[in-house]
């Protein structure tokens, strides 16, 4: 499969997220420790744009209902809390990123 360029390496700094279109799809890139990753750009709640949450290591926080999710696996850690209720959310699909110089690249299928 290929992989398209979204990014330059420089766009996204240590500790920070983006929002990129691959093909139509909303994907989350963010930055941690050195390595990138991508995840779906929608929260599986409400659809909610994760790149304006809020990152804190690998986890993002949607800005929606506070539902959280691991950058580096996808999986949800918490689902949205809504009336006082914590509920269960999906997993987020996962991309494969790789960097080739300066270009962050995702793999499209």
């Amino acid at each position: 499969m290929p992989y398209i360029r979204v990014a330059g390496v420089s766009d996204i700094p240590e500790g920070k997220m983006r929002q990129v279109d691959l093909n139509g799809t909303p994907v989350l890139i963010a930055k941690v420790n050195g390595t990138f990753h991508a995840i779906g750009g929608l929260c599986t709640h409400r659809q909610g744009i994760l790149a304006n949450g809020t990152l804190n290591g690998t986890v993002v926080t949607c800005p929606r209902h506070g539902s959280q999710f691991d950058v580096s696996t996808g999986k949800n850690l918490m689902g949205p809390k809504v009336i006082g209720m914590r509920l269960k959310t999906g997993d987020e699909p996962v991309f494969e990123v790789k960097v080739e110089g300066a270009d962050v690249m995702v793999r499209s299928d």
